[in-house]
């Protein structure tokens, strides 16, 4: 029997808008550790990682690291979040529809402006979690995955595609164990859902006329160099790379005649069993 899970969430506005709990049937979904760093950020740092669900925009990796919105201080106004940036501003409302966590997204900026998105979140789960999306979706991995795919990565690539859950033969749905590596790849595909024991999350990215995928950082004890640890996020997106400076004219998020951009990210749970 499968049954749905109702989920809650918690944010920091102060602290970039960040998601800092969802969570639900006496579990938190969102993996968090502590680094007194992010207390003392400014617009531009180098990202600091305390997990939770980032706000990336207008990129994820490349410059600014992370993107703009984390590292500003977001502000109540008229039921929204709201973070004011050098060349946009982005409107979040969280709501709770039916047991879901539903974020309804806006950003507001010149037309033609483009960006990436992505929810960057990191995920509490055990070793035995998986990634699901539908078989043969065309997956871009990212060029740290060389040191693990042999001879299946062309010497010098800085990407390459292969088909989901084993992309270039690497068995990239499967969140652990821990074994040292560490790859970024991005998922065509909007709707996914991660299970691990008899608990499964899905999250459901809907928008029109913009590029759309499904980030995953699958950080198994290989990263950073120097300290490393385990992390795990999946990440809804706007957008099909991670840097927007590489990005094709399809490849990114842009703006339309009216100035907005809107999107809606749903985030759903249910367990099987009693």
């Amino acid at each position: 029997m499968t049954r749905p899970v109702p989920l809650t969430t918690d944010v920091d506005l102060a602290m970039g808008g960040r998601w800092t709990s969802l969570r639900g049937g006496g579990r938190e979904w969102l993996w968090s550790r502590a680094d007194p760093a992010r207390g003392h950020v400014r617009p531009g740092a180098e990202f600091v990682d305390v997990g939770g669900l980032e706000e990336c925009i207008p990129t994820v990796r490349g410059r600014p690291d992370h993107g703009s919105a984390w590292s500003r201080p977001w502000r109540h106004e008229e039921g929204d979040a709201v973070v004011d940036c050098a060349d946009f501003v982005l409107r979040r409302r969280i709501e709770h529809i039916d047991g879901a966590v539903v974020a309804s997204y806006r950003v507001s900026a010149d037309p033609g402006y483009r960006f990436l998105w992505a929810g960057h979140a990191l995920l509490a789960v055990s070793d035995s979690a998986r990634l699901v999306a539908p078989a043969g979706t065309p997956t871009l991995v990212y060029a740290e995955a060389a040191a693990i795919a042999g001879d299946a990565w062309t010497a010098g690539a800085t990407t390459m595609t292969g088909a989901w859950p084993e992309p270039l033969g690497l068995p990239l749905s499967r969140l652990g164990p821990a074994d040292g590596s560490a790859v970024g790849a991005i998922l065509s595909c909007a709707d996914v859902r991660i299970t691990d024991g008899a608990d499964t999350l899905r999250m459901l990215l809907e928008v029109d006329n913009q590029p759309v995928g499904t980030a995953l950082w699958r950080n198994l004890g290989g990263f950073p160099p120097r300290a490393p640890y385990r992390s795990i996020g999946v990440e809804p997106m706007l957008g099909s790379v991670f840097d927007l400076a590489e990005a094709a004219p399809h490849e990114a998020a842009t703006v339309p005649a009216s100035g907005e951009v809107a999107w809606r990210l749903v985030i759903s749970a249910e367990r099987t069993g009693r």
